[in-house]
């Protein structure tokens, strides 16, 4: 039996297709709210976010296909999860959401660039660790503080979902904060009023919603600039270096072509960054994919259907979620970032040269200031690297010590065991 389902020929798909549907369900549903959350906060309408969910899961499953076809690996797309909190940190733009949209598109067009330059690859390399991984706790430390808001302000609607998100993390830690969203779902739908029946049946159709893009200095420093630089160092090179710690080879150069072209592209529909996924890439690349390292390509691909599939339900989960208060929603994203922001301030203090930089960009990022009508992830960024080169004490040379290369790899492979909601960016 074992050997039928699990060896070669057609019943041997079985196990990297369980492999794909599960990559494709935890990662978009521990993620979906903070993407709605984060468009939301930079100004999309409702009808805005839920096209660009759509869009979203359309681009993820037609990149994963498209890759794992041509290339026979399991490279894994997702969107941007901490793109998406730092949007919902970056708050209302001066022009609207038609400036955040001009942010994407120069975030994608960066991404290109780079995939173009090997210099620029090695430019965002040189940013120190821990300093990006500060101002990504900064980015992240207020929506995790939701749920302790929702637990005091909302008891009998938070307490559940918490609770559900607690005995999970025990037990299977991978399904804690899908669950903790099911949760949600289902008292949204106990409450939901008989009369929004007819008009929530109307919102569930995909659709596209195409907004002009207008580009302001203030957006393009605010969001595209950190957002480049938050997906290229937490998504795109943990992304590649997780797949390599596998036994992978990969190039990132065409990666990020197609990931920033697509980015580019799709930015007027809403799709704000995709990019390498980190922790789908430990799923879908894993032994528990395939045994045969060779035929764990299929789980990505198998991942990359599930998702278009659920572009079709991003319309109803999001009507769903609209009928819950905006606090118990952003509560379901910072239980899903709990693991990620736990992994960020470890690795924001753990090198004691860079100790005081990174405490200060996370501090600034956290702050939630702007300045210029330019957010605090910026200046969090700017300040944690203008300290890091007022303190520096080490060699120039102390960077590239051997010692320091294995570490990216080894911090992603372990983050996948503790943080279910990197999946999905």
């Amino acid at each position: 039996m074992e050997r039928s389902l699990y060896g070669t020929g057609a019943r041997g798909l079985l196990q990297p297709v369980v492999a794909g549907l599960v990559t494709a369900l935890v990662g978009f549903s521990a993620s979906f709210p903070l993407v709605v959350v984060g468009l939301r906060a930079v100004g999309a309408d409702q009808g805005q976010a839920v096209a660009a969910l759509f869009a979203l899961c359309l681009a993820v499953g037609g990149l994963n296909i498209w890759y794992a076809v041509s290339t026979r690996k399991p490279i894994s797309v997702a969107w941007s999860t901490p793109g998406a909190a730092l949007l919902a940190s970056a708050g209302h733009q001066h022009s609207g959401y038609p400036a955040a949209v001009g942010a994407f598109i120069i975030a994608g067009l960066l991404t290109v660039a780079t995939g173009l330059s090997s210099r620029l690859v090695g430019l965002i390399g040189r940013i120190p660790g821990p300093i990006t991984s500060a101002v990504l706790a900064g980015v992240l430390w207020p929506l995790c503080l939701a749920p302790v808001q929702a637990a005091v302000g909302l008891p009998g609607l938070a307490i559940a979902p918490i609770a559900v998100w607690l005995l999970l993390s025990r037990l299977a830690r991978r399904w804690a904060a899908p669950g903790a969203l099911a949760t949600v779902l289902v008292e949204a739908v106990v409450r939901r009023h008989s009369g929004h029946a007819s008009a929530l049946g109307v919102a569930l159709m995909p659709h596209f919603s195409f907004t002009v893009p207008r580009f302001t200095v203030g957006a393009l420093v605010g969001i595209a600039l950190p957002l480049y630089i938050i997906t290229m160092a937490a998504q795109n090179l943990s992304g590649q270096a997780v797949l390599r710690g596998l036994g992978y080879r990969t190039e990132l150069r065409p990666a990020l072509l197609g990931t920033g072209a697509v980015t580019a592209v799709g930015a007027p529909l809403g799709v704000f960054a995709v990019c390498l996924a980190a922790i789908s890439a430990a799923l879908a690349a894993g032994p528990d994919a395939h045994p045969d390292p060779r035929r764990r390509w299929i789980a990505t691909a198998s991942a990359g259907v599930f998702y278009l599939a659920l572009g079709l339900s991003a319309a109803l989960s999001a009507a769903l979620l609209a009928a819950s208060p905006p606090l118990l929603i952003a509560t379901i994203a910072g239980l899903a970032l709990m693991g990620t922001l736990g992994s960020a301030l470890s690795n924001a203090v753990s090198d004691e040269r860079h100790r005081e930089a990174a405490v200060i960009a996370f501090a600034v990022t956290a702050s939630g200031i702007s300045v210029l009508s330019i957010g605090a992830a910026f200046w969090g960024l700017v300040c944690g690297l203008a300290i890091h080169v007022f303190l520096r004490r080490d060699p120039p040379t102390a960077a590239a010590t051997p010692a320091a290369t294995p570490e990216p790899s080894r911090v992603s492979v372990a983050n996948s065991h503790t943080d279910p909601l990197l999946p999905a960016g």
